[in-house]
């Protein structure tokens, strides 16, 4: 093994780590900030700053951030897909769901990456295997929303409604990876300060619309959880996320998803002592076993893809 390849092996590495870790610990935290600021007004704020410290960085190091409009116009496409569709509507849902359900559910977005990838890639396509891993995968999610689905009042229950929004969000997220791979946008901290930028003036026009900066109460203890999501859920965690999307397949980087879920159980239990019940041992089980049988599929080669425009550096 060559010393770039040894390069290459730690930052897989450590970058898998980060996301394991940082993103399964930001469902807390997300769960404390929109206790007291409105989510759209959060991820504006989260997204806005996050960006504009990316791209400040990335031009004191020399590198060219400025694309062409159809570059940027990718970039947006991307950017509001995985942070204002899949990342605010996980902030509006956390208000209702617990922070252990909502990661439990969003551990379907390798489901919606492997199947959206046999379409959108067209290099491969899945096998029997593969499906009855996404048929068990629903099996799944109706377990864990089983509670809600059994309640006679199931029609005025909020938090089932954002339970079926962060199985939307995770389609969103999904989709928005599948095209990072698809227009092989690059994966410099560039690419990602203008995704997470846009992103952010996404959630900015949601926020005024919704009359969001009148209503927030602004404790230190939501201040102080926007501050890690700043830095350890944007700044490092999505770096890593899209660095991780330039150099390893789909299905090995939406791993992430059924590990998060891990950190995030634990961390909602010991401080915020939410309750675990049966349903949600029982449908986090099939889900993870679901998603383990879908990306151990043996996945077949269609055809090979026509290189797509890139962006530059």
């Amino acid at each position: 093994m060559t010393s770039e390849e040894q390069h290459r092996r730690f930052l897989t590495i450590l970058c898998f780590g980060l996301v394991y870790f940082f993103w399964g610990s930001t469902y807390l935290a997300i769960d404390i900030a929109v206790a007291g600021i409105p989510p759209a007004l959060m991820c504006a704020m989260r997204f806005l700053i996050a960006g504009g410290l990316m791209l400040g960085y990335s031009r004191l190091k020399g590198e060219n951030i400025r694309y062409s409009r159809a570059q940027l116009g990718k970039l947006a496409i991307i950017g509001l897909l995985l942070l204002t569709g899949g990342n605010m509507t996980l902030a509006y849902a956390e208000q209702y769901v617990p922070t252990g359900l909502a990661s439990l559910l969003i551990a379907s977005i390798p489901l919606w990456m492997i199947l959206q990838g046999a379409v959108l890639l067209e290099d491969h396509h899945l096998p029997l295997q593969g499906f009855l891993g996404l048929a068990l995968g629903v099996c799944g999610t109706f377990t864990l929303l089983w509670p809600q689905l059994h309640q006679t009042t199931i029609f005025g229950r909020k938090e089932l409604w954002f339970c079926f929004a962060l199985l939307v969000g995770s389609f969103s997220w999904g989709l928005g990876s599948v095209l990072t791979k698809r227009w092989k946008t690059g994966s410099s901290l560039g690419t990602a300060g203008w995704e997470v930028t846009i992103a952010g003036f996404g959630c900015l026009v949601i926020a005024v619309v919704k009359g969001d900066f009148g209503q927030g109460h602004w404790p230190a203890r939501s201040l102080a959880a926007v501050t890690y999501l700043i830095v350890c859920g944007s700044l490092i965690g999505y770096t890593a996320y899209i660095w991780l999307l330039g150099h390893v397949t789909t299905s090995k980087v939406s791993t992430y998803a059924y590990v998060n879920p891990i950190v995030a159980v634990f961390l909602g239990w010991l401080v915020l002592h939410e309750h675990v019940d049966r349903f949600i041992l029982a449908g986090s089980l099939i889900v993870i076993v679901s998603v383990v049988l879908v990306n151990s599929a043996a996945v077949k080669t269609k055809q090979p893809v026509v290189p797509a425009e890139t962006c530059g550096n």
